[in-house]
């Protein structure tokens, strides 16, 4: 049994972590948030051309599979002499292919990295197989719809994003000035997609992120998740990996010992430009069966 977790808090089956905290009164009490009834996308495109370089120009960590975009009938074909499917009637269809660990926005399940033979909650390691993980799985998240709460570090330490070497801290959160309450949705801005656009080496050199007391600070006020711009939500050096131990690494203490689902790689620009702090979040993971992750598009509705 892990000490200092969630396992067992919702029974010895559960497979949906501190999702559990997102009960209806919650929820309820999260859409009194809604002030302008205005909704912000907190997602970076998906872009997968393949005859582009488009799927190239997002962020992204060097060395993932890129997101693919095929069409399977479009009007090239009718212009080459495709019979219509109907009097008149044409269509065109696609196929989408994402990877999205560290090449869109995303979140992750319970499944993606465990220690030992157990995953979260003490399901076996091993029902994670090659057809996808019969355990705590994406598509056993649900909806996350509750109140998000912003932590705008960069604005924090008056710098337009934090530098790769940067670590938040947990006195970092607590500066923001944020009040945190059980089942919220911690939303944590680093501004480092912003690097993207000076220049992709700069983004490969590493990236900012909390630090294992930010994580912990988190998980003692009972978060339900937890989400970012960076592409780990803990910090990587300059080879793309976390430094932090075992005991320290920001995965392991979320999603294996809390059963905190994470988001990463959003786009929180515009949600920033607001001034809000809090607003009603609301993303929906694909049900992908098995999957250790989903794309998504998170939705700040102000």
């Amino acid at each position: 049994m892990v000490s200092e977790s969630n396992w067992g808090r919702w029974g010895a089956d559960d497979e949906r972590g501190a999702l559990n905290l997102l009960t209806p009164e919650v929820v309820r009490a999260a859409t009194g948030c809604v002030r302008e009834g205005r909704p912000l996308s907190l997602s970076l495109p998906i872009r997968g051309a393949t005859s582009s370089p488009a799927p190239a120009t997002v962020p992204h960590l060097r060395g993932r599979p890129l997101p693919q975009h095929f069409m399977s009938v479009d009007a090239g074909d009718y212009a080459a002499g495709a019979r219509p499917i109907g009097a008149g009637l044409r269509m065109a269809d696609d196929a989408i292919v994402v990877s999205p660990h560290g090449t869109t926005t995303h979140m992750d399940a319970l499944c993606h990295m465990w220690t030992g033979d157990e995953l979260y909650n003490g399901h076996p390691a091993g029902r994670v197989r090659s057809y996808g993980a019969t355990r705590c799985g994406i598509d056993k998240a649900g909806p996350v719809v509750g109140r998000g709460v912003l932590f705008d570090v960069p604005r924090l330490r008056g710098v337009r994003h934090l530098a790769a070497g940067d670590r938040v801290s947990a006195e970092d959160l607590a500066a923001c000035g944020v009040e945190v309450r059980p089942g919220d949705i911690a939303v944590v801005r680093t501004g480092w997609p912003l690097t993207w656009q000076e220049s992709r080496e700069a983004y490969w050199t590493g990236q900012p992120g909390l630090s294992a007391g930010a994580g912990r600070w988190l998980a003692e006020r009972d978060v339900a998740m937890v989400a970012c711009d960076n592409a780990a939500i803990g910090g990587l050096n300059e080879r793309q990996l976390a430094d932090e131990d075992l005991g320290d690494d920001l995965h392991l203490l979320f999603l294996w010992r809390h059963g905190i689902h994470l988001a990463e790689m959003l786009w929180l620009e515009d949600l920033a430009a607001t001034g809000r702090t809090d607003f009603l979040f609301v993303a929906a993971p694909l049900v992908i069966e098995g999957g250790t992750a989903s794309p998504i598009n998170p939705l700040a509705i102000l």
